[in-house]
């Protein structure tokens, strides 16, 4: 009798010892988890936002105003790789373009850019976003909140050169703020 007693003891011991690992070794795994997500999620690898468009279809209007020329955009550069001034050589190349330069820095919002780049603005400055765009071939515009028509020109590890855009181009048509 004495050793059934023993026995489920032991028993009941390897059980606990058991669910104890198997509870300390998934503990683990959801720990590292979140800190591959969250490392990825600042690298810039994952992001909770999906893009927006600068004017839904509904709100587009079929009149445009004047024309926008690079002497009408003002261009912030910023640097979102490891290569020291970057930021700063880009900044004169868009200047003899013509473009208005504002800040000249990295990243404020610390990304690291695996592609060629983004061009970031609010709904005002779409038109000097688009033909920001024209200069930066292969990145990604993303608007963003901001109310002025400012746009921010943010450079990648893949980026090489600027595309000059063809003598004579025409200049980008500003798009109408939706009213809807």
């Amino acid at each position: 009798m004495e050793y059934l007693q023993e026995s489920a003891v032991s028993i009941h011991r390897r059980r606990r010892r058991r669910r104890a690992a198997i509870t300390l070794t998934l503990v683990t795994v959801l720990l590292l988890s979140t800190f591959a997500y969250a490392a990825s999620f600042i690298q810039g690898w994952v992001s909770t936002n999906a893009p927006k468009t600068f004017v839904s279809a509904a709100c587009h209007s079929a009149t445009s105003a004047q024309p926008v020329t690079s002497s009408m955009v003002t261009i912030n550069v910023y640097n979102a790789t490891n290569r020291d001034g970057l930021a700063a050589s880009v900044a004169k190349l868009l200047q003899r373009q013509g473009f208005k330069i504002g800040t000249i820095s990295n990243d404020p919002l610390g990304m690291s850019l695996h592609g060629v780049g983004q061009i970031r603005a609010g709904q005002t400055g779409a038109a000097g976003a688009s033909l920001a765009a024209t200069r930066l071939s292969g990145a990604t515009v993303v608007p963003d909140g901001r109310t002025d028509a400012t746009v921010d020109f943010v450079l990648g590890y893949k980026f090489t050169a600027l595309s000059t855009p063809p003598k004579g181009a025409s200049p980008i048509a500003a798009r109408p703020t939706p009213s809807c």
